[in-house]
């Protein structure tokens, strides 16, 4: 991904020099055909197009930003009802993700998320362990966080 960057990068100076404008619109143009070459010719290089882990990454953070404004709307929910009838769980939920980095990130968008927090992760870093504020099936809740934060972090890192 970095060599596809930097040589994106240099074709964009080459275009700035080749044309003599040395502006930021100028730079932009020629990052952009830049980026349409190294598409076109992204067969040749053993990785897949950077520009698809770029796409990925804005997913994974959209994802997250949709999934903690429900989150903030289902605590505020919780709160402001006059009798609290929340039914807390603690679960462990099993995780395909292999590397640290990964369940790592993982880790920190759950916790990030209103309501909920990793409270361990398993010596071999497939299990966590997380407590929920307020669970009324916990399958359909481990359900939800591997069809949305697991799934997007892999696209992200494979």
């Amino acid at each position: 991904m970095s060599f596809q960057l930097l040589l994106n990068v240099v074709i964009a100076v080459t275009w700035m020099f080749l044309r003599g404008i040395w502006t930021g619109p100028s730079f932009l143009i020629g990052f952009f055909w830049g980026a349409v070459m190294l598409f076109v010719f992204r067969r040749f290089f053993p990785q897949r197009f950077y520009l698809e882990k770029v796409f990925a990454v804005i997913k994974l953070l959209l994802i997250f930003l949709v999934e903690l404004f429900k989150a903030n709307i289902a605590v505020i929910q919780d709160v402001l009802r006059p009798k609290l009838n929340i039914k807390p769980a603690i679960f462990a939920m099993p995780t395909k993700l292999e590397k640290d980095w990964e369940v790592t990130t993982l880790s920190l968008l759950i916790t990030l998320t209103p309501g909920t927090v990793v409270i361990d992760v398993s010596d071999d870093n497939s299990t966590l362990y997380i407590h929920a504020m307020n669970v009324d099936d916990i399958d359909e809740v481990i359900k939800d966080i591997q069809h949305s934060f697991e799934k997007a972090i892999m696209e992200v890192s494979r």
